[in-house]
């Protein structure tokens, strides 16, 4: 079965995001993970802002970098410089690739203007993967 990886710093927001809309749009043939190169937790944010669109990701939980899983993805995805940067080596088979994505658990202002940021990303996000989906399905 093949298997795509979402890595992001903490996994706590834009890797967590992915996650649930790949499991939407890629289905049962696809294993969909995602991790961080640190634990932060899952954001309460992004899970209330995925439920916005219908896509529940509350039972998911933040996690390292499998390297064993790693090892085996036909596809990687990082989602900040640092993922990227920090990333373990991957096997040449493993396809990258780089999603440049502004971190919404940095947003400042007021409570609305930090939910739009997360609104902002998770939208962006919903858009890659499912640009991302039609070239492996």
């Amino acid at each position: 079965m093949p298997q795509v990886y979402f890595l992001c710093t903490g996994n706590s927001c834009r890797s967590q995001m992915a996650e649930g809309f790949a499991r939407q749009l890629l289905g049962p043939t696809w294993r969909v993970a995602s991790a961080g190169v640190e634990t932060h937790g899952l954001n309460p944010q992004a899970v209330r802002v995925m439920a916005e669109v219908g896509v529940d990701i509350s039972g998911q939980t933040s996690k390292l970098i499998d390297p064993d899983y790693l090892a085996h993805c036909d596809v990687v995805v990082t989602l900040c410089g640092d993922a990227r940067d920090r990333c373990p080596v991957t096997p040449p088979s493993v396809r990258k690739v780089h999603w440049p994505l502004a971190d919404p658990a940095q947003a400042t202002g007021s409570a609305a203007q930090q939910l739009a940021v997360f609104r902002q990303v998770r939208d962006q996000i919903r858009q890659r993967v499912a640009r991302l989906a039609q070239t492996l399905n």
